[in-house]
């Protein structure tokens, strides 16, 4: 206390200074209308700064919240799409019954870790099995097709994605709904893929787009890409081969889509009685 007294004392002008030169601004601004709508504009100008400025920040912290939100809204609306029903059409005489049953459901994930630079490209993300997800499963995103899935584990799953060079896609040409193989190009370039054994009598056109056929893990129509180049610098199989610029940017990926398909089960176990019987 004597100390704080001792130093008020010895810097009293000072402090003296301080008090009159605010009561003056105070005294100036109260009893000037124009200073004082001046005064007033100005706070309030920058009030309204600091508060957007604080808006902003909240915004930011919240910027997660809503990006899973939106990632688990766009799920419930590809489970509504006509693309995920499978059409039930019954015929009895001339009457028929057309019912739309869900096949395909999605489950929203978030990208945890992924590479582009490789040769076998894998993506991580934060769903697995207690989730309802399983190898084999096919994941998509808002651009298109993204791979499938290789390895669950109880809270995560490991994604083969297109930048990997065993994967295959079963592809078709947008208008002509010609069939081809699609996969991923030799020179490892993450932005261009590759179309091949499209049938010869096909009229492929730049700018084309390609999407999955029926015959792959995703449902007919999940864009793939365009088509760039009508003759591949690196031709594949013995029918047409055209490069194709990938829809799906791999290395800005957040979030993605789980397609689970309610009658996989069925088609595989069916199909395995075949390799039996052979």
């Amino acid at each position: 206390m004597r100390n704080l007294l001792i130093f008020i004392s010895k810097y009293n002008a000072f402090f003296l200074f301080v008090i009159f030169e605010i009561a003056s601004i105070v005294i100036y601004i109260k009893y000037n209308s124009f200073q004082k709508a001046s005064f007033i504009n100005s706070t309030n100008q920058v009030t309204g700064n600091l508060y957007a400025r604080i808006d902003e920040l909240k915004g930011y912290l919240t910027l997660r919240d809503v990006n899973d939100s939106l990632a688990a809204e766009n799920a419930r609306l590809r489970n509504q799409l006509k693309s995920s029903l499978y059409v039930d059409t019954v015929s009895k005489g001339t009457f028929t019954d057309t019912i739309y049953k869900q096949q395909y459901s999605f489950i929203s994930a978030k990208v945890v870790n992924n590479s582009v630079n490789r040769s076998r490209n894998t993506i991580t993300i934060n769903v697995g099995s207690d989730a309802g997800v399983q190898k084999g499963m096919g994941v998509i995103a808002s651009g298109g097709a993204v791979g499938k899935v290789i390895l669950v584990s109880k809270h995560y799953a490991v994604v083969q994605s297109l930048l990997h060079n065993e994967t295959t896609v079963s592809a078709m040409l947008a208008n002509s709904k010609q069939l081809g193989s699609f996969s991923w190009g030799t020179d490892l370039n993450p932005h261009v893929g590759l179309l091949y054994d499209v049938p010869t009598d096909a009229t492929p056109k730049i700018g084309e787009e390609v999407v999955t056929s029926e015959h792959s893990l995703f449902p007919a129509g999940v864009r793939i890409g365009k088509l760039i180049n009508l003759k591949a610098k690196n031709p594949k199989g013995s029918f047409l081969s055209m490069d194709v610029a990938l829809a799906v940017d791999f290395s800005k990926l957040q979030y993605v889509d789980v397609i689970i398909n309610q009658f996989a089960v069925e088609q595989t176990g069916l199909e395995a009685q075949i390799k039996v019987d052979e």
